[in-house]
């Protein structure tokens, strides 16, 4: 069964998304767009946390709405994303701005713990976020997360351009990767949609899916000071208390190698691999993803 088959099954088998209610959640000093299912007693919340930097919380829905039938799902625009106000002074955002953001909303939902969900570069603001709210999150699961360190991203540009053909590896190679190391949210956005199909393992999948063209300044700075000043996360990996599983694909721009440093670097963590997948295993293997994730938060 081809990846596009296993996809359009799997669809069909599931339940229909439930209904997200909106709501404004005022958290250090911001009004942050919050969405969530129907609550269901006696289960923990799970905040999903989605990546792309620049994005809404759109990335992951209705991708992720199979694990809301066993447990209330909870997904929020990071700060200067989507609906969610952006700060003072953009320019100057950081990720551990982003990452301060997760026990402030907690707290301000009223939850004393919730399990957190963070792919690609939401893994790292859950990664950061669990390293500072060491009771605030019982389980933590990383799907396809960035590396604890640059290389994987020093290294994502020539790994793509090697995985693409034809027209869009003509749109990725118009781009100098060193140029993202300005903060302009247009040439951020136009990198992020030619770069999406190297993600998939499946190419003629990866043709199904486009992400919006979404310009944030504030994600922008972010990603791009990355880039520019790089980073080191490996102490706040070592600190992390939470349960913790890493899902990741075998196929994923970023290698297995990064999850495999993740997974050793942060206490008691599991490692589960999923073959003939890229950084979107939700999409390309799903019943198998949705069984680990389902197993692990139970």
């Amino acid at each position: 069964m081809s990846a596009r088959e296993r996809f359009s099954a799997f669809r069909r088998s599931a339940p229909r998304a439930p209904h997200l209610d909106a709501l404004t959640v005022r958290a250090r000093g911001l009004d942050f767009a919050v969405f969530r299912t129907p609550a269901i007693p006696g289960t923990t919340p799970l905040l999903c946390v989605n990546g792309g930097m620049v994005y809404s919380h759109i990335l992951l829905w209705p991708a992720l709405s199979p694990l809301a039938a066993s447990r209330q799902i909870i997904l929020y625009d990071q700060r200067g994303r989507g609906r969610s106000q952006a700060p003072p002074g953009a320019h100057a955002a950081r990720i551990e701005h982003d990452a301060l953001d997760l026990p402030a909303l907690r707290d301000a939902l009223g939850l004393t713990t919730w399990d957190v969900l963070g792919h690609s570069w939401g893994g790292g603001i859950a990664l950061l976020g669990a390293a500072e709210d060491l009771a605030g999150i019982r389980n933590l699961v990383l799907v396809d997360a960035v590396g604890l360190t640059p290389e994987w991203l020093t290294a994502l540009h020539d790994a793509a351009l090697a995985r693409l053909t034809g027209d869009a590896r003509a749109r990725l190679a118009a781009f100098d990767p060193t140029a993202l190391h300005d903060p302009d949210p247009a040439r951020q956005a136009e990198y992020n949609r030619a770069l999406y199909p190297a993600w998939f393992h499946d190419g003629e999948l990866g043709t199904r899916f486009s992400p919006p063209l979404a310009r944030s300044e504030t994600g922008a700075a972010v990603v791009a000071r990355l880039r520019r000043e790089g980073f080191d996360w490996r102490a706040a990996a070592a600190r992390i208390r939470a349960r913790t599983l890493l899902v990741h694909g075998t196929s994923d721009l970023i290698s297995v190698a990064q999850a495999e440093r993740t997974a050793a670097t942060i206490p008691g963590a599991q490692l589960q691999l999923i073959a003939e997948a890229g950084h979107m295993p939700f999409w390309e293997q799903p019943q198998q993803f949705f069984s680990m994730v389902e197993a692990f938060l139970r």
